[in-house]
């Protein structure tokens, strides 16, 4: 046990975590030759076509140093603000992490954040400087950004690029020295801690775990504490690139278990693995539940898929366990299910994903956060608001509370003036600003969620080019003036469009849906009017024209009552098809309501 090492690398996006854990496989010659690429613990399409990490990937590497031989469990984890999750779960899984920081780019919010994660479960962390052999790099003064952020020595941190292979000697070298060995007692009862999970279409749910005390046996019977269900280890083993079966996998060593599991749900991230015979009395502790920030309904187009759909939806929460879902219908849309995501890029992630890996097209609603509702009736009874239908009746409405986040951006000192003026237009209140270097400010807004769930994040990245980081964490909920806002196609309210929205903003918002709608929805034989109204009051409208024949074409000469009897028949005929013809809204229609600013 005292050779075993357990670490994850965490880091702001696109800082250089996944090239560096390649050089470190490399370099223990985990890999050959031959299986080597590029990103190579990203083995979905997705990641790789982006370019990053969207979950995290566990492996074991043997290093010998000093004439003894140590067994390295590497988790690459996620950068990206959405996937925070991932690297919550990895960092429960480890003693100790690699925080990698760009010397080009600096320390980021999601560095800063990553970081008290790790320190809050007491991980022993090695600074890395990476990336120095860019022409941009700015190690002196990154270096005091990091000193200044850690308390650590100058020397303690580790001058590394993962293109060249730089300083991966002495990163495997710190990572043995300095990270703790795992505790734990091998003879007491088995208690292995599930930190992962992925589903297998020939072999069922394979789940990531490490031991925490005791020892696991192939063949042995063992309990799942949490669900109580009981399985027979059929395989355990080591994750190398590839799953390598072991007789027997020890304190403090992570492994994969294989033991026939065929439903989803009887996988929980979390969870305790113990043994049947000498059950350990309570599980692991300190583990966070997923809290889902934005909703939106997923629909399957076709409503014969909605049986597809449930299934593709339990495998794909396998794989990720953020992803929380229940079902639901709608008038407009037919069944389909409430999804809880983590942000926007987990949003499209999971679409995209459906798409490719289950062949579902689905349709999307407009994503929103969880409201509470109180009715003058019962005012200290919330009632959880999820969908703007489920929003009581104004007259007898007490109060609306809404989700507020305190959101940290970390920009140039140029781009301070752009950055206030988009918070406070999504009615973000300011809380702190500190100036971390004399061009690098940290911002800290109190901002309601809702706000931010659209297109916050590309609007930030515009006006700082590229330069602000942002990270968010959730403070409770607080008062707020909102309105339900509704669309009304051909008089006809369209549930999945309605949204709840700040007074303030309603004018505005339904103006521009109005207008996007007209531009989207294809013209039919009768005009179409498109409203937007908050309870009775209608407070915006558009109207697509009819797509009309010349019935006059075969009129010429003679007196004008001829052309108006024409006209006329024409009239009644399009107003009798206004009353019976519905009106498909297309799937892009949907979308592009979240991006009303383009």
């Amino acid at each position: 046990m005292k050779n075993i090492r357990n670490f994850c690398i965490i880091a702001h996006i696109d800082h250089g975590k996944s090239t560096l854990a390649d050089r470190l496989l490399s370099h223990t010659q985990s890999v050959t030759d031959r299986e080597m690429k590029e990103q190579l613990l990203d083995d979905m399409d997705l990641e790789r076509e982006r370019g990053i990490t969207i979950k995290s990937h566990a492996i074991q590497m043997n290093y010998e140093y000093k004439g003894e031989t140590y067994t390295l469990n590497l988790i690459d984890t996620p950068g990206h603000v959405d996937f925070s999750y991932e690297v919550s779960r990895s960092i429960a899984a480890c003693e100790g992490a690699l925080l990698i920081v760009d010397a080009a780019q600096s320390i980021q919010a999601q560095t800063i954040s990553n970081l008290y994660l790790a320190l809050e479960h007491d991980l022993e962390i090695i600074p890395i400087l990476n990336k120095i052999d860019l022409p941009s790099a700015n190690p002196e003064e990154v270096s005091d950004d990091i000193i200044d952020l850690l308390g650590c020595e100058k020397e303690d941190i580790i001058r590394a690029s993962g293109k060249t292979g730089l300083g991966v000697e002495d990163i495997l070298s710190a990572i043995i020295e300095k990270i703790p060995a795992p505790e734990g007692d091998p003879d007491a009862p088995l208690q292995a801690l599930i930190f992962d999970s992925v589903y297998n279409p020939f072999r069922g749910v394979e789940a990531f775990f490490k031991v925490v005390n005791g020892q696991i046996h192939s063949g042995q019977a063992v309990k799942f504490m949490q669900t109580g269900k009981k399985y027979e280890a059929d395989e355990i083993g080591t994750l190398k690139l590839t799953q390598v079966p072991k007789e027997v996998i020890k304190t403090g060593d992570v492994g994969y278990i294989i033991s026939g599991i065929k439903t989803a749900v009887d996988v929980k991230v979390g969870d305790t693995i113990t043994s049947v015979e000498n059950p350990a009395d309570k599980p692991i502790g300190g583990f966070e539940e997923v809290k889902p920030m934005v909703f939106a309904g997923i629909y399957p187009v076709d409503t014969e898929d909605y049986e597809e759909l449930t299934y593709s939806l339990e495998k794909l929460q396998l794989n990720d366990a953020s992803l929380t879902f229940q079902k639901e219908s709608s008038a407009a849309l037919g069944f389909g299910f409430r999804c809880g995501f983590l942000g926007m890029l987990h949003l499209e992630i999971i679409q995209e994903r459906l798409e490719r890996e289950f062949d579902m097209t689905v349709i999307t609603t407009v994503p929103n956060v969880s409201y509470h509702a109180y009715t003058t009736k019962e005012p200290n009874v919330p009632i959880l608001v999820n969908n703007p239908s489920d929003l009581p009746d104004p007259s007898g409405l007490d109060r609306v509370e809404e989700p507020y986040i305190k959101a940290s951006i970390i920009t140039k000192a140029d781009f301070v003036g752009a950055v206030m003026t988009l918070c406070i237009e999504k009615r973000g209140e300011i809380v702190n600003q500190t100036y971390l270097t004399t061009d690098r400010v940290e911002l800290i807004f109190d901002m309601p969620l809702a706000e931010v769930v659209f297109d916050f994040y590309d609007r930030l990245k515009t006006i700082s080019k590229g330069y602000a980081s942002f990270d968010y964490s959730p403070i409770g909920m607080r008062e707020s003036h909102l309105v339900r806002l509704d669309v009304l196609i051909n008089a006809e309210p369209v549930d999945a469009l309605s949204a709840l929205v700040h007074r303030d903003n309603a004018y505005d918002i339904g103006k521009k849906m109005c207008v996007k709608l007209k531009e989207l929805i294809p013209r039919q034989m009768f005009d179409i009017p498109i409203q937007a109204a908050v309870g009775a009051k209608i407070i915006a409208r558009e109207t697509i024209k009819a797509l009309r024949k010349d019935v006059t074409a075969k009129c010429y000469g003679g007196d004008i009552s001829r052309k108006r009897k024409l006209l006329e028949k024409q009239k009644k005929g399009k107003k009798r098809m206004r009353q019976v013809g519905r009106v498909e809204v297309p799937q892009s229609a949907f979308m592009a309501v979240l991006k009303l600013n383009d």
